[in-house]
C-alpha cells in the first residue's frame, strides 16, 4: 500500500518556527493541474496532519471550470461524499508572494480512507507507477521544464492579451538583455524559490516574445520532482501577480508566435544510483533504448494526458518544436523523444510531447508507464531521426485532434494497467465532458467566417 503522509512533527517544527503564519492553504491537485482546497487558520493545522481533512468526492471529477462532470460515478452515485486527504511531506511552506503571513501545503487522497476519490487523484497514479518501477529496482530520476508567456495583467480583456516583451513584439530567443529587462520579476522569482526550497537554476528568454524558462534542477526522487514542478508553477503565477503580470502556462496562446512545452527529463538508476542509461555512445545503453521504444508504442495512448484539453492541440504544427510522430533523436530537438547531449554518465532522454498545460504527475506517470513498458518487452525504436523529424514518413502521427485522444486512452489496455480502470474511467469522462461543451461554443470566428457568407 502506498503512504506517503507526513509527519506530523513537520507541522509542529514549521509552527514554531514561523509564530507569524495566520493561514495556511491546503492544496491538491486535480486532474487539470489546478489547485483546489481550502483555507486553514493556524490552529487548524495540526488536526490536519494528525487526522487528515475531509474533501467531497466529486473534487476528483471536476472539469477545468470548476463544474461537476457527469458519469464519472463519484457525484450523485455516492452521495458525494467525503474522503480524506493527508499532507503530502516537504510541502508545508511559507508562500512569500502573498500580503499576509501564509503557508501552503499540498495534500494527496488518502489510498484508503480517501475512497472512491483516491483511485483518480493525480499524485497517486504517479506514486503508483514510480512503485512499479521501483520493484523492478528502476528508480527514476527526473526533471521538469515549463515554459510559459508573461503577460500584462491590464491587457487581460483584449484578444490576444499583450506580452511583456522589452524589446518588442519579436522572438529574442536566448537575449540576454530580455531577462535583464526583467530582473526586478527574476529576483523575486529566486528569492521566493529560495525559501520554499525549490531548485531554481538558469533563466532563459524563449523563442516568443515574452517566453521565459527558469530551469529546474533533476531530483533523483521522480515524485520530489513533480511536487517541486507544482508548487513553482504556483510560485511564478503569484509573483508575476504582484508585478502586475500574468504568468501564461497555455500550450498556444498566440497564433503566430511559439507554443509552451513540459520538456520531461530522466533517467534510470539502479538499486545502487548508477544511471542505467550511462553510456559513452551518445545513443545510450540498451536500457535507454527499449526506454525510448516503450515511450514511443505509447504516445498516442497517453496523449491525452500530454495535451489535455483544446488549445493543447493548436501547438502541434511543423516547424513548431512540438514533435508530430512519436519519433527519437540524439541531440535533436525535432523529434519527440530527445536524447541531449553531455557527458557519459548524464546520459538521459528529454520528452517533449507535453505542453505547458498539462498536469506533471499525469504526463510524468505516462512516461514512465512507457519506459516500464518498453524496458519489460525490450522494444526497439528504431533507427533515431537524423535532420528533420517533421518529415518523417515512416512512423504514425500523433493524435493531434483532441477527441480522438481522449478516446484513444479511454480504451487503452495499457492506460488501465498503469492508471487502474477506475481513473481513465474518471479521466476519460471528465474530458468528454469538457469536449463536449467546449465543441457546443459557438465562437467569434464562427461569425466571421459563417455568418454572411453560407
Amino acid at each position: 500500500m502506498i503512504d506517503h503522509r507526513a509527519s506530523p512533527d513537520e507541522a509542529r517544527e514549521f509552527l514554531a518556527e514561523n509564530p507569524d503564519i495566520r493561514h495556511v492553504q491546503m492544496m491538491l491537485v486535480d486532474h487539470n493541474g489546478v489547485l483546489r482546497g481550502k483555507s486553514l487558520r493556524r490552529h487548524e493545522l495540526m488536526a490536519l496532519y494528525e487526522c487528515g481533512r475531509p474533501l467531497p468526492s466529486s473534487i476528483a471529477a471536476l472539469t477545468l471550470d470548476g463544474d461537476d462532470a457527469e458519469n464519472t460515478g463519484l457525484l450523485w452515485e455516492v452521495g458525494d461524499m467525503d474522503c480524506l486527504a493527508f499532507p503530502v511531506p516537504g510541502t508545508l511552506l511559507r508562500s512569500p508572494w502573498l500580503a499576509a503571513p501564509t503557508a501552503q501545503v499540498l495534500v494527496m487522497l488518502d489510498p484508503e480512507l480517501g475512497m472512491p476519490s483516491a483511485a483518480a487523484d493525480p499524485r497517486l497514479a504517479a506514486l503508483r507507477v514510480i512503485e512499479r518501477l521501483k520493484k523492478n529496482d528502476l528508480n527514476p530520476v527526473m526533471a521538469v521544464e515549463l515554459e510559459f508567456y508573461l503577460l500584462e495583467a491590464a491587457s487581460l480583456k483584449q484578444r490576444p492579451p499583450v506580452p511583456v516583451a522589452p524589446r518588442g513584439a519579436h522572438p529574442h530567443v536566448y537575449s540576454i538583455d530580455e531577462v535583464e529587462a526583467l530582473a526586478p520579476f527574476f529576483d523575486d522569482i529566486y528569492r521566493a524559490c529560495d525559501v520554499q526550497h525549490l531548485p531554481a537554476e538558469t533563466a532563459i528568454s524563449e523563442f516568443g516574445p515574452g517566453q521565459l524558462e527558469i530551469t529546474l534542477t533533476h531530483r533523483t526522487e521522480a515524485i520530489r520532482a513533480l511536487d517541486e514542478a507544482t508548487l513553482y508553477r504556483r510560485l511564478v503565477k503569484g509573483v508575476a501577480a504582484r508585478h502586475g503580470y500574468l504568468a501564461c502556462f497555455m500550450a498556444k496562446p498566440f497564433g503566430g508566435h511559439a507554443g509552451s512545452g513540459t520538456h520531461l527529463h530522466l533517467s534510470l538508476d539502479d538499486r545502487a544510483g548508477r544511471n542505467l542509461f550511462a553510456d559513452e555512445d551518445p545513443a545510450g545503453t540498451p536500457a535507454l533504448r527499449h526506454a525510448i521504444g516503450g515511450m514511443a508504442e505509447t504516445a498516442a495512448d497517453m496523449m491525452a494526458l500530454f495535451a489535455p484539453h483544446a488549445n493543447s492541440y493548436r501547438r502541434f504544427t511543423s516547424n513548431s518544436y512540438a514533435p508530430l510522430f512519436p519519433t527519437w533523436g540524439i541531440n535533436n530537438r525535432t523529434v519527440s523523444m530527445r536524447i541531449p547531449t553531455g557527458p557519459a554518465d548524464t546520459r538521459h532522454v528529454e520528452h517533449r510531447i507535453c505542453g505547458a498545460d498539462a498536469n506533471c504527475y499525469l504526463a510524468a506517470a505516462a512516461v514512465l508507464a512507457g519506459v516500464d513498458h518498453g524496458i519489460d518487452r525490450e522494444i526497439d525504436p528504431g533507427t533515431p531521426v537524423s535532420g528533420d523529424g517533421y518529415q518523417v514518413t515512416d512512423a504514425p502521427p500523433l493524435p493531434v485532434h483532441w477527441p480522438m485522444a481522449i478516446e484513444r486512452f479511454a480504451q487503452s489496455p495499457i492506460a488501465k494497467d498503469y492508471f487502474g480502470k477506475r481513473f481513465v474511467e474518471v479521466y476519460s469522462a471528465v474530458k468528454r465532458t469538457e469536449s463536449q461543451r467546449y465543441l457546443a461554443e459557438i465562437s467569434s470566428q464562427d461569425y466571421d467566417w459563417y455568418l454572411q457568407t453560407v
